[in-house]
């Protein structure tokens, strides 16, 4: 990818940071460009730039959802080194090793954050960004209105999900939010990382668990869980779910809920991407119940 590479280092130049002399692309990242930037007195750092910034605040956003996590929430990050309109630069993070003692460790440390972190509303005290779409956080005091409002039903004035969901699909979607009271525990909001998908897992400079790429916000722990859930974890993650469960005393029904809660994830990614990787017939799947309802 030698454009990305040169687009990264224009980026970074511009930023003042003149002593980088080359940019090795990352991949992995579906909505902006990423990679490794070395300098000449032998270190590197991370960089991120999108092609066409989405909005002025989205790097400040992240940043911010970066310290909040390892602030508050107690969580490893990578360290912020510039965050403006046109890139992003972090410190370098390392590949995860899947371990089973890896995975029970992130297992302890996002238990943590989500017992230690309740908030009586649900929402943030500002919108920030899930890939290229802004994450809308209206403050709310009850849970079920919040995320049907601003984490399911948001997503259906994006064109490419108005374009793949047809009407019978919006009636299920509606018809299901209205009975999230009878298909979901009424838990309490803590802060979560909100984009807590596999790729996300990575390991700071002791080996520890890390996590980058967050888009934070006072909601329901499963959230978390359910991206974590379902986007294909390594063998060696069984027992960060058994250890979590354990930790936080999640029922035996836990399981059940996660494509409810997978929901939001997968209108993200068919609002943003093309080809959605099948999210839309996740999508219709999970919906099938109530598409049948009266």
């Amino acid at each position: 990818m030698p454009h990305a590479a040169a687009f990264l280092l224009q980026r970074l130049h511009a930023a003042s940071l003149a002593d980088v002399t080359a940019v090795e692309p990352v991949l992995g990242g579906l909505a902006a460009s990423a990679g490794l930037a070395h300098r000449a007195d032998g270190t590197s750092v991370f960089v991120k730039a999108f092609g066409e910034s989405p909005a002025d605040d989205v790097f400040a956003a992240e940043a911010e959802g970066l310290a909040v996590l390892r602030e508050v929430g107690g969580i490893t990050t990578p360290e912020v080194l510039r965050a403006d309109r046109d890139v992003l630069v972090l410190s370098v993070l390392r590949p995860r090793r899947d371990t089973e003692a890896f995975w029970e460790q992130l297992a302890q440390g996002l238990a943590h954050q989500h017992t230690a972190t309740r908030h009586p509303r649900f929402g943030w005290h500002r919108d920030n960004w899930l890939g290229r779409r802004r994450q809308v956080n209206t403050w709310a005091d009850d849970g079920f209105e919040f995320f049907a409002r601003h984490r399911l039903l948001r997503w259906l004035g994006e064109r490419n999900v108005r374009e793949t969901l047809g009407p019978a699909d919006r009636a299920a979607l509606e018809r299901m939010c209205a009975l999230l009271p009878e298909l979901l525990p009424a838990g309490p909001a803590c802060l979560t990382h909100g984009d807590l998908w596999a790729q996300n897992v990575m390991a700071g400079p002791d080996g520890c668990p890390a996590l980058i790429d967050p888009a934070v916000s006072y909601t329901w722990a499963e959230v978390d869980l359910a991206h974590l859930w379902t986007t294909a974890p390594p063998p060696e993650a069984h027992v960060f779910f058994e250890v979590y469960a354990e930790l936080t005393g999640l029922d035996r029904d836990w399981r059940a809920r996660m494509p409810i809660l997978q929901l939001r994830q997968h209108l993200a990614v068919i609002a943003q991407f093309s080809p959605d990787w099948g999210a839309a017939d996740l999508v219709r799947a999970t919906l099938a119940p109530f598409r049948r309802l009266s």
